[in-house]
């Protein structure tokens, strides 16, 4: 996911600036580093951890006026980048050889591996400092959890494993839990409901993804579930599985009594939408469903977590 910077006549398109008479032009070096960062994927990261602290905030009756919030946000913010860049300095081989990706910075060799080691480790001594010293150690230890588990074990098993999906999904739950720490200092029930529900939902919608991009994937050497042996029938079982496995977790704070009925309402309602939308994308099995599939997703986790905060 790339951002959009219209600088007079100019805009970027797939980490290239095109002017208006068709010509490529290079973007700047702070455009290609802040690309690296991938801020718009990390934007649900920073969604996420804001949920938590607001949710364990009004749990634990704490002020939400002070700078902790800040503080967390931007550690959390630091050490997801950093595993960001890491990730795409290790993968720039073959993200030269998928459309979406090849036009990243480091693929481009618009900022070389070396730079890119170098901002990287900035970035993590940063965020993980930050959060030890600005918040507290176990978010800190938490975000250092996130950062190794995504570039030691899930970014060289997606070459390796079709479980890497699953792996995945473990650093992406995470920051919702970190937001929880800030405020309480543990782990409870509360930040392991958050977990579950992040957890859960990645996996129809980062199946959905995988299908779309198959031959892209395949192409490049990663070994996504719908590229294996009956990968198509495979993935279609598990969207199904995970899909109704997520109205349940969702449930899990009405349960705790950390939400209202108006919430339990809205939950079944859109997990409802979510599973339409998965059973669609089984039957049709074509691309048009696989991204429905993908844009309802997208749709579903902010406004059950925006519900979530509504109805404390």
């Amino acid at each position: 996911m790339k951002p959009t910077m219209p600088i007079d006549d100019i805009s970027q398109t797939s980490g290239l600036a095109v002017a208006i008479d068709g010509s490529r032009a290079e973007p700047s070096k702070l455009a290609d580093y802040y690309e690296l960062t991938k801020p718009r994927m990390n934007l649900l990261v920073v969604i996420t951890t804001v949920v938590g602290y607001y949710i364990a905030s009004r749990v634990t009756n704490h002020r939400l006026t002070d700078w902790m919030l800040i503080h967390v946000l931007i550690g959390t913010a630091l050490t997801a980048a950093s595993a960001s860049v890491i990730n795409q300095v290790m993968e720039r081989d073959f993200d030269r050889l998928m459309r979406r990706t090849r036009n990243r910075p480091i693929a481009s060799r618009r900022v070389r591996p070396t730079d890119g080691y170098v901002f990287a480790g900035i970035l993590g001594v940063l965020g993980i400092g930050w959060l030890a010293l600005a918040v507290n150690p176990l978010t800190s230890i938490l975000g250092l959890a996130t950062l190794l588990l995504y570039v030691l074990l899930y970014t060289p098993m997606k070459r390796t494993s079709p479980w890497c999906t699953l792996v995945g999904a473990v650093p992406g739950a995470i920051p919702p839990v970190m937001g929880v720490t800030a405020i309480t200092n543990q782990l409870d029930m509360l930040g392991l409901a958050l977990f579950a529900i992040l957890f859960v939902w990645q996996m129809p919608h980062f199946f959905a993804l995988a299908m779309m991009y198959q031959d892209d994937y395949a192409g490049a050497g990663y070994k996504m579930l719908p590229s294996c042996k009956n990968g198509r029938e495979r993935t279609h079982v598990q969207i199904i599985i995970f899909t109704n496995t997520l109205i349940f977790v969702s449930l899990w704070p009405l349960v705790m009594t950390h939400a209202g009925w108006l919430y339990g309402v809205s939950a079944v309602a859109l997990g409802a939408v979510f599973l339409w939308a998965a059973v669609n994308c089984v039957v049709e099995g074509n691309r048009h469903a696989q991204k429905k599939l993908f844009l309802t997703s997208i749709a579903y986790l902010p406004l059950l977590l925006g519900m979530l905060m509504i109805d404390q």
